[in-house]
């Protein structure tokens, strides 16, 4: 594992999403792996901390997490902009070596059994939590955060500092017809703001 790849507090673990980045989906079972790009991902409960991410059923990462219960979704970054679009736009259905042309490289994470995407600024490492009515009716998939991990060059000390990072650092934000924005600038609220 990368040396600046360091663990994100399970009850931070929110942070990594809440800013509504594109995401990367991956998962394995059997023997196969995967990794597709979702754009309906967001946090949903902080302890345990859970997410939810849209998974259409013609997809084969779907049905990778429906048989291992398993996944992990991961950040990428403007630096992954052509990669990001690549696998989200094609199958592994149609290319068994969708991830070899792609340009995907995994990598393992002591005590996980799955697949993480190497050059993403944070990882979230989930479990399925079984929700059929929704799974099935609106494509709407459940997992706890077991583990998060976030790259130390752009997230620090529970916080996102993509202000200082290296551009090439921020997240995806994905629009439609390939068009994608990079997150912008940091703005703060007045402390004497009141609500």
């Amino acid at each position: 594992m990368d040396s600046h790849i360091a663990a994100v507090p399970l009850d931070k673990a929110y942070r990594l999403i809440n800013h509504g980045p594109t995401i990367l989906v991956s998962a394995q079972h059997n023997g196969v792996q995967n990794v597709m790009a979702a754009s309906w991902a967001c946090a949903l409960d902080f302890s345990p901390p859970k997410l939810t991410v849209v998974l259409d059923k013609s997809v084969k990462t779907r049905e990778l997490i429906e048989q291992s219960a398993r996944f992990v979704i991961q950040v990428p970054t403007v630096a992954q902009l052509e990669l990001t679009s690549r696998v989200g736009s094609l199958s592994l259905y149609s290319d068994p070596d969708k991830l070899a042309h792609c340009g995907v490289n995994l990598f393992e994470i002591e005590g996980q059994s799955l697949p993480f995407v190497t050059g993403c600024s944070a990882w979230l490492a989930c479990t399925l939590i079984p929700e059929p009515h929704n799974q099935t009716t609106y494509d709407l998939f459940i997992g706890e955060v077991t583990g998060a991990w976030a790259d130390t060059r752009v997230f620090k000390d529970g916080h996102w500092q993509f202000e200082t990072a290296d551009p090439a650092w921020r997240s995806l934000h994905y629009i439609a017809g390939g068009h994608y924005y990079a997150i912008g600038e940091a703005l703060d609220v007045s402390e004497n703001t009141h609500s």
